[in-house]
């Protein structure tokens, strides 16, 4: 993930600029270099999952400025709850840890699917794995990739109701709303290496 957010830094800015504060690439590339850094300088053979993916929430949320950093905080901490001390998980309880981490977003954000969030994009793909969570294949995880993506496209034409987007009315109109985008392509990243695994 670290890797995206690198090269998607000026790309997810961009997207904010056009109707936010413009710091959303950038707020999203200073949390991920700091799990990296953790990453680096931790032996994380001893480490269950559960335990590290509190220790990402908890960076993203002290490092990410903004919106984004009590989201995606959220969304890696909310991740850990179905856990106890695996150091290796089935596909289907990582469908259920993702499941359980997008609820923890739309909680926090207080957020429905028509209000230019990431909700929007995350919503759809949580469906499908909500469906599909007793059985996980490549196809339902293809699936919950392209319900996001789909998803995150859908905010182009709305109108936002929530965040910085909120005070643009109509002019918000025609952009694509850049937590969305970057939800859904952070979560891709999740689905290509579980597909990976399963094929």
């Amino acid at each position: 993930m670290g890797k995206l957010t690198e090269e998607n830094r000026n790309y997810w800015t961009k997207l904010d600029s056009d109707i936010g504060d413009g710091d959303h690439g950038i707020n999203l590339s200073i949390g991920f270099r700091a799990i990296k850094k953790y990453m680096d300088e931790t032996d994380l053979s001893n480490t269950d999952i559960k335990g590290f993916l509190k220790k990402v929430g908890m960076t993203l949320l002290g490092k990410v400025g903004g919106a984004s950093g009590p989201l995606y905080g959220t969304l890696f901490m909310k991740m850990a709850s179905p856990l106890t001390e695996e150091t290796e998980v089935t596909s289907e309880q990582l469908a259920e840890m993702i499941i359980q981490g997008i609820e923890g977003i739309e909680s926090r954000g207080k957020a429905t699917v028509g209000e230019k969030t990431m909700v929007d994009a995350l919503e759809p793909g949580k469906q499908v794995l909500a469906e599909n969570k007793a059985t996980i294949t490549t196809e339902t995880l293809n699936e919950f990739e392209v319900k996001m993506q789909e998803g995150a496209e859908s905010t182009i034409p709305m109108v936002a109701k929530k965040g910085r987007a909120l005070r643009l009315g109509d002019r918000a109109i025609g952009y694509k709303d850049p937590g969305a985008e970057s939800s859904q392509m952070l979560l891709k990243v999740l689905a290509d290496h579980l597909s990976q695994k399963i094929s």
